[in-house]
């Protein structure tokens, strides 16, 4: 097994080699009155920190798994300029190498981190209910099928179940994707790691922990991560036989020029000549010039890439599959539809907002900033009381006044049957009616909205050839049509009522279809990031899994820049093929030259040299092209009152349809 330095020893030693470079050309500027002073420590310090390590990695691999990697054809590259009389060509190749190095070393740790993010929502106690009725608590491991646990208000589900009595709010966001708080009762499912908002449930438990939905993620994460192996092997067996090329290849020419009357030093001299003609050092550094340049352009514009390989396989992505809530919609509640019965909206929203006012609800949040931004001022209501998986309900100088669900309205004796309520989209929205007494007033409908830059983004990718882009989500199907049309996709491309293990499976079948992208936010996304070629994790808002699961973060909830990071990152492979194809063909002409001329050892550290400079500058023109945010406003694909929302395909107008209002 190979040993890695960890990063912080990495990083030391890659940051000595670069100050001993920087001695050694100090030096070289100045003149030979520093040569001595400066050039001399300099490139010991480069050959030290840049090639120590590595030849200590490739002799333990030799030792022990009896391989030639890339690490000893560094080094013997490096010792063979040093010899020929180029040492700087030498630093400036452990250099760039020890550097790369340390890139990729960064994501060692991201299974181990994303894991322990998972294992963080797992609550560690439980409060169980014994025989006699007693509550007792007890460590959640400790929970079994049949068990009955109680859940109090802000209390996390310690195992998954199913809520035997009571009623209430739960958000599922973390596990489902739910956009917002699903109300539950008896004979709902509740997941382990969701949070119980109102209310007191009695749950009993039907999963262990062990085989729970957090303990069966975490093992949908380790798979998914270990599935790009692969690529990892193809890297290691390629490296290892062009060492075993060039090595064997530099020994039998040497043996060749012997036999052919050369003396050992011309041999010698030929045979070195040769060795740094063949040395990969242009090769190897044209591809993380190219990549190390991105990613400093990427991260200016608030794109963060774990790692080179990211970056690459981004350029070849066909599909990009999104999840909704919190990607491509804000993950907070709107009032998208405002109907008041007298037509008085104003005076409306004043009164729901007065009722709201003291609830801390996300949906009561959604009515008091919609007021707020009519300037609108609440009106004064008094003694408002929660009613958990129902609304609220309150009193005015003209009596009681409510703000709920059907299930309040029915307590209240409401009569649902206003015709105007027909219109308003109760299958992708959730309804929220006023009244007072058995008058009902009105109703508002709330929904979670598609973020404005997300129809933007979509469009440029399409532009940028990505052929198919898919949505996914666990919300229901009414609600991913609703903003799957107003973002322009088609039904077949929408994916709804999905777990994280579907997303998985989904992700593997358009896997079989070419390259494919996944871009999410929260835990439940966890696995797709990891299964997808390229995990993208909205920075901004995404929770620590799956920051941790995934191999770029976008800092910026502008969701454009995920297409200028594609766009980038198709510059970056034209640019790394043509660094491959200069490199590759001086080579070709360096080696032929050794062979067949007698090429002078000055001018193949001259062409190879030259080649590598030609090959950074090439790449480092992706400095200039920074990932930027595109000109011209964002639409406002927001309604706030006055325009109906695309009509669902699920009927309106059933209470079943809707989402339960819940308290606050």
């Amino acid at each position: 097994m190979k040993r890695i330095p960890s990063l912080d020893l990495s990083l030391a030693l890659s940051l000595a080699a670069v100050l001993g470079l920087a001695l050694a050309a100090s030096g070289l500027w100045l003149g030979n009155g520093a040569l001595g002073v400066l050039v001399a420590p300099g490139l010991a310090l480069v050959y030290l920190a840049g090639g120590v390590p590595a030849a200590a990695r490739a002799l333990r691999e030799l030792w022990r798994e009896h391989v030639l990697d890339i690490d000893l054809l560094m080094v013997v590259a490096a010792l063979a300029a040093a010899a020929v009389g180029a040492p700087f060509e030498g630093a400036v190749l452990l250099t760039l190498f020890s550097l790369s190095g340390t890139l990729e070393r960064r994501a060692l740790g991201r299974a181990r981190r994303a894991i322990e993010a998972l294992m963080a929502l797992r609550p560690e106690t439980a409060l169980r209910r014994g025989p006699e009725g007693t509550v007792a608590e007890v460590p959640a491991a400790e929970l079994v099928a049949g068990d009955a646990v109680v859940l109090r208000p802000g209390a996390r589900v310690p195992a998954d179940g199913v809520i035997a009595q009571g009623r209430g709010g739960v958000d599922e966001a973390h596990i489902t994707g739910e956009s917002m708080p699903v109300s539950k009762a008896p004979g709902d499912p509740v997941f382990e790691g969701t949070v119980n908002l109102d209310g007191v449930l009695d749950v009993t438990v039907t999963r262990g922990v062990g085989d729970s939905t957090i303990a069966r993620m975490i093992r949908l994460v380790t798979e998914a991560q270990a599935a790009k192996a692969p690529s990892e092997r193809f890297s290691a067996w390629f490296g290892q036989r062009y060492t075993v090329a060039v090595l064997v290849g530099a020994i039998l020419a040497f043996a060749a020029f012997l036999w052919l009357g050369h003396d050992w030093n011309g041999a010698l001299y030929k045979a070195a000549t040769l060795l740094v003609a063949a040395s990969p050092c242009a090769i190897v550094i044209s591809v993380p010039a190219a990549i190390l340049s991105a990613l400093s352009a990427a991260a200016r514009g608030g794109v963060l890439f774990k790692g080179g390989a990211a970056l690459e396989t981004l350029a070849a992505v066909e599909t990009f599959a999104f999840d909704k809530t919190g990607t491509l919609t804000t993950g907070r509640a709107s009032v998208t539809r405002v109907l008041a019965f007298d037509g008085d909206e104003d005076g409306f929203l004043s009164l729901l907002a007065g009722v709201e006012a003291q609830s801390e609800h996300h949906i009561a949040a959604a009515i008091r900033r919609a007021a707020t931004a009519r300037g609108i001022t609440p009106a004064p209501v008094a003694e408002t009381v929660n009613r958990p998986g129902k609304g609220i309900v309150g009193t005015d100088a003209l009596g009681t006044v409510w703000a709920g669900n059907p299930y309040l309205a029915a307590e209240m004796d409401a009569d649902l049957g206003h015709p105007a309520l027909a219109a308003l989209d109760t299958g992708s929205q959730t309804l929220v009616y006023l009244g007072r007494g058995p008058q009902l007033l009105g109703a508002i409908t709330v929904a979670d909205e598609a973020r404005a830059s997300a129809a933007p983004a979509l469009a440029a990718l399409r532009t940028g050839g990505v052929r198919r882009i898919v949505m996914m989500t666990g919300d229901r199907r009414p609600v991913a049509l609703r903003i799957g049309r107003e973002l322009g996709l088609h039904p077949e491309q929408i994916h709804a009522a999905m777990l994280p293990e579907d997303k998985v499976r989904e992700m593997a079948a358009l896997a079989e279809r070419g390259r494919v992208a996944f871009v999410g936010d929260g835990v439940n996304d966890a696995a797709a990031l990891a299964r997808a070629d390229v995990g993208i994790a909205m920075g901004a808002a995404g929770s620590e899994v799956a920051l941790q699961a995934a191999d770029v973060a976008l800092l910026s909830e502008d969701l454009r820049r995920l297409a200028e990071a594609h766009r980038l990152s198709r510059r970056t492979a034209r640019i790394i093929r043509q660094n491959l194809a200069f490199a590759m063909g001086a080579m070709v002409l360096l080696v032929t030259g050794g062979l067949f001329f007698d090429l002078p050892l000055p001018l193949a550290v001259i062409g190879h040299e030259g080649g590598t400079v030609l090959v950074v500058l090439n790449g480092l023109r992706l400095l200039s092209d920074p990932i930027r945010r595109p000109a011209g406003p964002l639409p406002s694909l927001g309604i706030l009152s006055g325009g109906a929302m695309p009509d669902s395909a699920q009927p309106a107008g059933s209470p079943t349809a809707s989402i339960p209002r819940l308290g606050g």
